[in-house]
């Protein structure tokens, strides 16, 4: 913020803190009203004013507002202080400003400031580090370094594919509640080794530090950002998930067969390119189609293969709702990271596209997945009770009609993009339950 715009904007303020060193160099005080008068600023103390305050070339005047909401929070926030020196004499005082600095939420969200002040936390730590002669960095427990790291809540989107092939897998009277375990876990070790790769490669190309705007949806998990963990655990985390995936899938290929040997490869290696060199495949506008593909087929036809032996149409035709709704999941969510993947090269479908062609986008896609439902219940593929997973149409709805009012309000979008996952949650569960509940009604 420039002097001038300072300023100009003074007047929306009614009261004012003058801040000055006291005889001892000490920082004293003092509340005061003020107006503008040809580029200085008359500030008259609320008393008389202490006896303290001299003139100075080292005064501060600090104006600031807050609306609080009790057991919310707070918006309307905004402050400017100036920097400049102070003569004193009569009622009011002549503060003759030289420099100044501030923040309105209007023009810049706190997240964002936050974000955009990075660098001078970690020059503040660095600095710190060298005057204590050790190492100083950012404090949090393991376990929740761990959370954050891994992206754990993201795993609904293993969590649902998984129990939607073993419902299917069930429904033709297979099941196995050993196997069941043993693939939730193969499949969220792949999941988590992707969160945690995606990360990393991110960082290295730099598409999570040009991100200034991220939500808890979307811009990473940002521990490599803050400093919470290094690089190198990183990657060490990454390999343990890929090597805990591999071995279970040998396991489970050496129990089901080599018929799922070349699904769990496509799945590692998707999971693996989706961001890694030399591939890249969400910088080629292709990470929605892969997102789609593992989190969908890849994870439903594979846990139905693990029970039964073999693939089949029913649960091919149950992934497609969830693959696209995943899918969906990763599309909004590029939305407030479109401007730093742009800058970075990422070149996704939403970077390509324009905000309309990817609402509509968002729009037909929904369809697509409910009409699938509709149309695998009337052909008999699908129980008829899965056309319970309707119910979350108006849940998309509201998701649609966020996107479109928010697009670029990336904070404001942060609540639609949360109906966006449970869109795909509720969806899911909704279809697994309708499996189930097929069981009984042909029973």
């Amino acid at each position: 913020m420039n002097l001038g715009d300072a300023l100009s904007r003074l007047p929306g303020f009614s009261h004012a803190v003058l801040v000055v060193p006291d005889e001892r160099g000490y920082p004293l005080s003092v509340a005061t009203s003020f107006r503008v008068v040809d580029g200085t600023v008359e500030v008259t103390p609320a008393s008389t004013g202490p006896s303290a305050v001299r003139d100075t070339v080292e005064a501060r005047l600090v104006v600031s507002h807050i609306r609080p909401y009790p057991g919310v929070g707070y918006d309307q926030r905004r402050y400017i202080e100036l920097s400049g020196t102070l003569s004193v004499g009569g009622s009011a005082w002549r503060f003759n400003p030289q420099g100044a600095r501030g923040w309105d939420e209007q023009d810049l969200s706190f997240p964002e400031l936050c974000q955009r002040a990075l660098p001078q936390a970690r020059r503040y730590l660095a600095n710190l580090s060298t005057e204590r002669g050790r190492p100083v960095t950012p404090q949090m427990s393991a376990g929740w370094r761990f959370f954050l790291a891994t992206r754990l809540p993201f795993l609904t989107a293993t969590i649902v594919p998984v129990f939607l092939g073993l419902a299917a897998a069930a429904y033709d009277r297979h099941f196995s509640l050993g196997l069941a375990a043993l693939t939730l876990a193969g499949a969220m070790a792949v999941h988590l080794g992707l969160n945690v790769a995606n990360d990393i490669f991110d960082t290295l190309s730099g598409v999570d530090a040009a991100n200034l705007t991220p939500t808890k949806f979307s811009g990473g998990s940002r521990v490599l950002q803050y400093g919470l963990v290094s690089l190198r655990q990183m990657m060490a985390l990454a390999a343990v998930f890929y090597a805990v995936a591999i071995v279970i899938g040998l396991v489970l290929v050496g129990i089901s067969g080599l018929g799922l040997l070349w699904l769990g490869v496509a799945g590692v290696l998707i999971s693996y390119f989706y961001t890694a060199p030399p591939l890249r495949l969400v910088h080629r506008g292709l990470g929605e189609l892969c997102v789609a593909l593992g989190f969908g087929p890849i994870m439903v036809l594979g846990a139905y293969f693990v029970q039964t032996g073999h693939y089949a149409l029913r649960p091919l035709i149950l992934s497609i709702p969830v693959a696209i709704l995943v899918m969906l999941i990763l599309y909004a969510n590029e939305v407030p990271d479109r401007f730093a993947d742009a800058k970075t090269g990422k070149r996704t479908l939403v970077v390509r596209m324009q905000p309309a062609a990817v609402i509509r986008g968002y729009v037909g896609a929904v369809a697509v997945a409910y009409l699938v439902v509709i149309a695998g219940v009337v052909f008999g593929v699908l129980p008829w009770p899965t056309l319970i997973s309707l119910l979350t149409i108006p849940l998309a709805y509201q998701t649609w009609k966020g996107l479109s009012a928010h697009y670029d309000s990336p904070y404001q979008l942060m609540s639609y993009l949360g109906k966006n996952v449970n869109l795909h949650l509720l969806t899911g569960l909704l279809l697994v339950f309708g499996v189930l509940l097929g069981i009984l009604v042909r029973r």
